[in-house]
């Protein structure tokens, strides 16, 4: 497995869990608690920002 392949998986796994984060902020919206939803707002950028590293990583590399 190349670099490239790695990070192609890497940048598929975030993205999942980039998702579900979104569903589940989405879920507890109209009902949650605002200190949790924030904490995933936050962890959901986190994995937009490292996302966004391997992206260029990957482009600068290929």
């Amino acid at each position: 497995m190349t670099d490239q392949d790695t990070i192609a998986q890497r940048l598929e796994a975030l993205r999942a869990e980039h998702q579900s984060l979104n569903a589940e902020i989405d879920a507890l919206a109209g009902r949650g608690d605002a200190l949790e939803i924030q904490g995933l707002k936050r962890q959901k950028l986190r994995l937009k920002d490292e996302i966004a590293r391997l992206e260029s990583e990957h482009a600068h590399a290929g």
